[in-house]
């Protein structure tokens, strides 16, 4: 089932999530609704808080070629372990902060440990979009959007078009 994305500024966006305690059904198919929810978006990446649900758990899927092979991933508890000194420029975007774009420097790549929906722990190094990508959605796990990357007159100005875009919405 398809969730409502929650639009900057909400509360709810800046919250720390609590740590999943077990795997439920409850979690697996909040977990099938978030990969919906992103690839009706579309997106490459979701996190909890954004459909708001304040745990840690994250999906992604950076396959965007048409020939090939999706890989959507449900992270639990989500933790960077380790990053590389090399840091990558990336152009974001964030379905909670609609049509509105920034470069980020983030590091090139990371290490993360996460349980999977089997209570599986796991441990993968990514790079590129995929290490944007989860530094992204983790970072919405800590309350923290692509925008307080920004300075704060860019910041500002992007947080009034999010506020008059919810007006508009509101208004139908």
């Amino acid at each position: 089932m398809k969730r409502p994305i929650l639009i900057h500024p909400d509360p709810r966006l800046k919250k720390v999530c609590t740590p999943v305690a077990d795997v439920t059904d409850a979690l697996r198919q909040l977990s099938r609704d978030m990969l919906e929810t992103m690839y009706d978006a579309p997106g490459i990446g979701l996190a909890a808080p954004q459909v708001g649900v304040l745990e840690r758990i994250i999906v992604l899927d950076c396959v965007k070629g048409e020939n090939e092979t999706p890989r959507p991933m449900v992270m639990i508890n989500p933790e960077i372990v380790a990053v590389s000194d090399e840091t990558n420029v990336y152009e974001e975007g964030c379905l909670s902060i609609p049509d509105q774009y920034a470069e980020v420097t983030r590091p090139k790549e990371v290490k993360v440990r996460w349980m999977d929906l089997d209570g599986k722990d796991h441990k993968e190094g990514f790079d590129g979009l995929w290490a944007t990508c989860v530094q992204h959605e983790i970072d919405h796990l800590d309350g923290k959007l692509f925008i307080d990357y920004l300075g704060a007159m860019k910041r500002q100005m992007i947080t009034r078009r999010m506020q008059k875009l919810k007006r508009e919405m509101a208004r139908g």
